[in-house]
């Protein structure tokens, strides 16, 4: 009888901040529960709210996306994390339905702790991609991508903890 394929326990992605907010760091652990995964967030350093004013979008709360690849180079220092590619959308669905959006971080403080469940992945299928922090919120509506302005933190998923 051939042997089973191991399914990963969790995976973990270590966020760092870029040039644009070096003081972000953080975890996302991706856990399999009934039905999906489950996703843990625990993130500290993130810059203040700071309101939209006049044709400037907010700071905060922080657009959060999974990107297609697990390649957090920061590349340009103006425009960091491109080498992360696009948001990870699988089932080529519009902006807003993507495997790869999730929903906002709110900040108390420049720390963001939150839970969600998904079932648009298994643990599995995002090892080797990445979670990308935006500048901006997500408005779940302009595409490809939200207009969730610049990225600020990026960490590759890899298996365990």
């Amino acid at each position: 009888m051939p042997a089973a394929t191991p399914v990963p326990t969790v995976a973990t992605a270590r966020i760092r901040g870029g040039p644009l907010a070096p003081g972000i760091k953080g975890t996302v652990q991706f856990s399999p529960v009934q039905g999906g995964t489950w996703v843990s967030v625990y993130v500290e350093g993130l810059p203040p709210y700071q309101p939209a004013k006049g044709n400037k979008a907010p700071i905060g709360p922080f657009g959060f996306h999974l990107h297609e690849f697990g390649d957090c180079k920061v590349g340009d220092p103006a425009e960091p994390f491109m080498a992360a590619g696009e948001h990870w959308n699988p089932a080529k669905q519009p902006h807003g339905n993507h495997a790869g959006d999730f929903p906002v971080l709110f900040s108390n403080g420049g720390r963001a702790v939150m839970g969600f469940f998904t079932d648009k992945f298994t643990v599995s299928q995002v090892i080797g991609k990445s979670v990308i922090i935006h500048e901006n919120p997500d408005d779940y509506r302009s595409q490809p991508a939200g207009d969730a302005g610049r990225r600020l933190a990026c960490g590759v998923i890899k298996q365990g903890y």
